[in-house]
């Protein structure tokens, strides 16, 4: 059972209410896939996609109540990027939107993640910026921009550009993690030779 200190988890808990929405968030993801797949643009797969993407803005507003914890903060954006890369995935291999927003914005992502490992490795934190969520939401809108009947039949444009909009963003929030981390790099304290930095 997951320790609580002063009526909020510990950073260190698994077993949490914000981790468990982020789970069904995941295990979700295969089954909006495949509407997405099978039905198209249609009113069920939009509808699904809103309910499961909402869960990204639940489990937050859960975690802040009650404590954000590491795990949370690992797999709260992994189970987001994986949710959207393949709900991009699948609109792209039925020909709704093009291929390239989605190798851009994986690339960001596989890039993004190496690095920031990298570079915690050397005890540097890139916490998420504003910016970063608010690429997250323009990606959820606009696949279900694209899903709806309304907009994804009669208007197309909406859903493509919003999509296009989000990896602006995407690019520069990862320009952003970038020279965030190099600055924190400079203030690091120098170790003197043969010791590690504290």
């Amino acid at each position: 059972m997951a320790a609580k200190v002063a009526g909020k988890f510990e950073s260190s808990a698994l077993a949490t209410p914000a981790n468990a929405i982020t789970a069904v968030r995941l295990m979700a993801t295969v089954p909006v896939l495949l509407l997405i797949v099978n039905l198209k643009i249609s009113w069920v797969p939009a509808i699904v996609w809103a309910a499961v993407a909402s869960t990204d803005f639940l489990d937050g507003w859960v975690a802040r109540r009650q404590g954000a914890t590491t795990s949370g903060a690992f797999l709260d954006p992994l189970a987001d990027k994986v949710l959207v890369l393949g709900a991009l995935a699948s609109l792209a291999s039925i020909g709704l939107i093009s291929w390239w927003p989605v190798v851009l914005l994986a690339g960001r992502e596989v890039t993004i993640s190496v690095y920031r490992s990298a570079v915690a490795r050397h005890g540097i934190s890139v916490p998420a910026r504003p910016l970063a969520k608010l690429k997250t939401a323009s990606q959820d809108l606009a696949v279900g921009l694209i899903l709806m009947p309304p907009t994804g039949l009669y208007h197309p444009w909406l859903g493509q550009s919003l999509l296009w909009v989000s990896v602006g963003l995407a690019l520069v929030s990862g320009a952003q993690y970038l020279l965030d981390s190099r600055r924190s790099a400079v203030s690091l304290p120098v170790a003197a030779p043969g010791r590690t930095a504290a």
